[in-house]
């Protein structure tokens, strides 16, 4: 949950308007309600260096990423987390120049086993790659599943739905918001 990807200028402005109806303040209550459980919190960043260097190729998201006017470079504001969730101290931070998901081939796998994580909650954008992609690397690492349907966005909503009935819900534990702030609690 970046500013590039759904800050003011969004790579894919749609995901971004479908993100802030309700994903957004969810994950933001969750984040909050984590802090104060003592629940780590780990951001997953993507970015795009301006000459590419280091990035996929080979799939037409990448292609569309290109030609959007917003930016995800290194040490940039894209590339910060949204304010609704902010970034603290006890916050992780895992990024990424490749790739669709935020785990294969990043630190992500090594900070969660060395920090002794057996239970992963997952939120973001989008159901339609990144969210997905996570909880498949997830769960074939070895790792239990949480995803609030609540905290998650994906384009078209109803498209999003299916694929969290479908197909995530036979992976990973479907839950709300309020569900995972209730255990936490």
């Amino acid at each position: 949950m970046q500013k590039g990807v759904l800050g003011e200028n969004p790579i894919f402005p749609m995901l971004a308007e479908e993100a802030r109806r309700q994903a957004i303040p969810n994950a933001a209550r969750l984040v909050r309600a984590a802090r104060s459980a003592g629940a780590r919190v780990v951001h997953c960043i993507a970015m795009r260096r301006a000459d590419g260097a280091g990035s996929n190729t080979n799939a037409r998201i990448f292609g569309a990423a290109r030609k959007s006017s917003g930016s995800i470079e290194p040490r940039t504001e894209g590339a910060e987390v949204i304010d609704e969730i902010g970034l603290e101290k006890s916050d992780l931070v895992s990024s990424r120049l490749h790739g669709i998901g935020p785990m294969w081939g990043t630190d992500l796998d090594s900070m969660l086993r060395n920090l002794d994580v057996r239970t992963i909650v997952v939120v973001g954008a989008s159901i339609n790659v990144g969210v997905t992609n996570a909880v498949m690397d997830a769960v074939n690492a070895g790792y239990q599943v949480v995803l609030p349907r609540d905290a998650v966005a994906g384009i078209p909503g109803d498209y999003a739905d299916a694929v969290i009935d479908n197909t995530l819900s036979l992976l990973a534990t479907v839950c709300t918001t309020d569900d995972v702030i209730g255990a936490w609690t």
